[in-house]
Order: C-alpha cells, then sequence, then structure tokens
C-alpha cells in the first residue's frame, strides 16, 4: 500500500503551468520552484498532469537530497528497489544513482520497458533528477501504452482482455551481470485498468514479458513482436533531453521508456526515486 502523501496544506499557492509535450504523452510542468513548500493543491495537479499525460518533466529544480526525497513523498511511499547496478546514493536510503561505469558496454535501461513489472506488486511511479550530463546525448524516450491499446483494432482488444502475460526478469540479470538470482516469474493482464483514471493500458514489456499464460513461448512470440512493433509508433512517444536539474516523473503503469546509450561512461549521473502507489487494475 502506498504512503500517505505529506501534507502542506498551509504553503503558499504558486502559480504553475502545465505545457502539453506531444499529444499521448508527456507534460512540462512550468514555473515552480521544488525546493520551496507547495500547496496541496499544487500536489494535486501534478500528479493529475502525471496521471493525464503518463510522465511529467521539470526544469532548473536545485535540490538537495533531502528536498528530492520530500517531493517524492508527497505522491506515495518512497522507496528504493534492491538492485545489484543501481547503487544507493551516499547519505540516503531511498535514492539511488544511475550511471554508466568505466568497461559497461550498456546503460542501465537501454531497452524499451517499464519497470518492475516482474513483480506481483510492480513499481508505480518513477523520478529521475539530473545530477550530470553531456554536452550531447543520454535522453530518454517515453511512449504511451494507453495509446498504443486504444489504437488496436475491436477484435484484438477483446482477444487481448481474456489474456495474462508471464513476466520474467531473468535475461535482464544475466544481461546486466550482476550476478543476483532472477525473481520468481509473475503474471499480470495483458490489458489492465488505470486505478486512478480508469483508461485501458496494454501492459506487456519488451525486456521482461516471456509468453501468455496457457502459452508456449514460441506460441507467443509473433503476437507478442506485433504489439512491441505496434506500440513502437513515433507518434506514441516524446523525447526528453535533461540538463542539471531536470526531472523526470513518470508512470510505470501506463508507459515505456527507453534510455538512449549513446554517452561515454562517467557523463551521465541520475538521482532515481521509486514512488509505491494504487495496486494494478486488472
Amino acid at each position: 500500500m502506498s504512503a500517505v502523501p505529506v501534507s502542506n496544506s498551509t504553503a503558499p499557492e504558486q502559480t504553475m503551468r502545465i505545457r502539453r509535450t506531444t499529444t499521448h504523452v508527456g507534460a512540462d510542468i512550468l514555473d515552480v520552484d521544488l525546493s520551496r513548500p507547495q500547496s496541496d493543491a499544487t500536489y494535486r495537479r501534478m500528479r493529475k498532469a502525471l496521471i493525464d499525460h503518463g510522465v511529467i518533466f521539470f526544469r532548473d529544480q536545485n535540490l538537495t537530497s533531502r528536498q528530492y526525497e520530500d517531493f517524492a513523498r508527497h505522491f506515495g511511499e518512497a522507496i528504493r528497489p534492491k538492485s545489484n547496478f543501481m547503487p544507493v546514493h551516499e547519505g540516503s536510503e531511498i535514492i539511488a544513482e544511475v550511471r554508466k561505469d568505466e568497461g559497461m558496454d550498456r546503460n542501465i535501461g537501454g531497452t524499451w520497458h517499464t519497470d518492475q513489472v516482474f513483480r506481483t506488486n510492480p513499481s508505480w511511479g518513477t523520478m529521475l533528477l539530473c545530477r550530470e550530463i553531456p554536452e550531447h546525448g543520454g535522453d530518454t524516450l517515453f511512449l504511451s501504452m494507453c495509446a498504443a491499446y486504444e489504437r488496436l483494432s475491436e477484435g484484438l482488444k477483446k482477444t487481448l482482455e481474456t489474456l495474462r502475460a508471464v513476466h520474467d526478469n531473468t535475461g535482464v540479470q544475466q544481461r546486466m551481470k550482476t550476478g543476483k538470482p532472477a525473481d520468481p516469474p509473475v503474471s499480470h493482464p495483458v490489458v489492465i485498468r488505470h486505478p486512478e483514471s480508469g483508461r485501458k493500458i496494454l501492459y506487456v514489456s519488451p525486456s521482461y514479458t516471456t509468453h501468455f499464460e496457457g502459452w508456449t513461448e514460441a506460441e507467443s512470440r509473433p503476437l507478442l513482436q506485433y504489439l512491441y512493433q505496434h506500440a513502437q509508433q513515433p507518434e506514441f512517444f516524446c523525447r526528453f533531453r535533461y540538463e542539471k536539474g531536470s526531472i523526470a516523473f513518470w508512470d510505470n503503469y501506463q508507459t515505456w521508456h527507453f534510455a538512449v546509450n549513446d554517452y561515454d561512461a562517467g557523463e551521465r549521473i541520475m538521482h532515481r526515486i521509486v514512488v509505491n502507489g494504487p495496486p494494478l487494475a486488472g
């Protein structure tokens, strides 16, 4: 269960603007200083923007780790999922450091995926605060799995709504050479409803989905590959260019993301916090 968000009902109201990034996914949150306390109404507007647009972006946020943690807690229980390839940031129990070290050919998150889908209770919200970024490169792509579902034929929608998919992180653990055993496979409905908006979402992930429950992997592969190709249409996604102090905050239930691996080791450092939210709704 998610924690009750922190209340700041006495904080002064700030003028905040929301600007849609693309038709289907993404919104910029403008004219807000997250180092200062916000009103409850402002945090509610941010949350609604996140649910409406799948991912929200902030610029020029000069936050300490403590201020960053406090911001995250306004949206639920802030946690750091245990991982052997994202070390804890010194001085924090909930901030993980996302970086590409010397000798790493691949970056973290360099495939289309949604976070923690391989768990019984997947992550709801993930946020990255940019601490270091190269002069060029290091962007993240986001796409809307609500839009991907809505563009499917009615016949395929009906078929998918009867299915569950199995998700497994064995491949990622091996690829990242963590030495950590894989989590037990789990299954989720292929079509879920967002617990807050009620929109239907195509809930499969190229990095983790192995097959449909009751189907073999060979039988599942053609349909899964079709769904993956369908979802990756350019009109479903946006691309975010970070600067120092940028924050990307996304809703894992309704989006995929892809960290582009076009930078050298040590050039890109992100601080990551995960926020637990409402449980998945089938």
